[in-house]
């Protein structure tokens, strides 16, 4: 049974899909692409697809991750375009490797964010951004299915900084970025979480809601602040292609010379 890890995406419209509609769109795309998926047993069988840590609906992704599993070997390149072509225009498939290491969940320790504050000038995003990350606790609340939640936004935050938008934007008002990197923690904090601890530490307030995009999930650096790709352990440990080219000590020295 072969294991497949896949890179994908949540873009422009798209980021308003559920996970619940990824779920089926994906599932539609594996039929399409005639994948040789294995399956659970019991009275139900269904598709063997693990899926880690997806992002909030109504935010957009360049790394979202799934696995799944394979009755027949397959190419994971080849498949990777195979899935991409039977999905939607924004939900695509950016990368494949075959899985060689266990725990991938477990290599998910943090995501960079990257949000667009339409209307904010950068000054005042670098202020409160400072005085965010001067208070050792920014306690925040979200209501949940278990009703108000009342915890610790700072945290869980390994970095955050704030620049200016990019030049050729949309639009000709002000705009500051902030990036984000945030712990995976329980309870998970969410980027709108710390906009609520921006709000609650220095009262910035944007007059639209932020855009938000994950940039990347992987291995956090702590000393460094950066997220790395959790793929790179798995083509690490794969197995190196076996040489064409003969070497010397496979040279045959013919019969009868001397």
């Amino acid at each position: 049974m072969q294991r497949i890890r896949l890179r994908y995406t949540k873009r422009g419209r798209l980021r308003f899909t559920s996970h619940r509609d990824f779920q089926r769109a994906f599932e539609r795309a594996l039929r399409r692409a005639d994948v040789p998926m294995a399956y659970s047993a019991g009275f139900s069988p269904h598709p063997k697809v693990s899926y880690a840590n997806a992002a909030p609906t109504g935010t957009g992704s360049e790394a979202e991750f799934l696995e799944i599993q394979l009755a027949e070997f397959r190419d994971p390149g080849q498949l990777r375009e195979l899935l991409d072509e039977s999905l939607p225009d924004g939900l695509d498939i950016t990368d494949a490797v075959e899985a060689h290491t266990s725990s991938f969940a477990d290599r998910l320790q943090a995501s960079l964010w990257e949000l667009r504050l339409d209307g904010v000038e950068v000054a005042d995003a670098e202020r409160a951004v400072a005085a965010f990350l001067a208070e050792e606790t920014v306690e925040v609340q979200r209501r949940t299915k278990n009703g108000l939640r009342t915890f610790d936004a700072r945290g869980a935050v390994a970095r955050l900084e704030a620049r200016q938008a990019p030049a050729d934007r949309p639009g000709d008002g002000p705009c500051a970025i902030l990036r984000l990197v945030v712990r995976h923690l329980t309870p998970a904090v969410r980027p709108d979480d710390v906009l609520s601890g921006l709000r609650a530490t220095a009262d910035l307030a944007p007059p639209v809601p932020a855009a938000v995009t994950r940039l990347a999930q992987g291995l956090l650096d702590e000393e460094s602040g950066t997220v790395t790709d959790p793929l790179a352990p798995d083509r690490d440990a794969a197995p190196a292609a076996p040489s064409t080219a003969a070497g010397p000590s496979a040279a045959k020295v013919p019969e009868g010379s001397a």
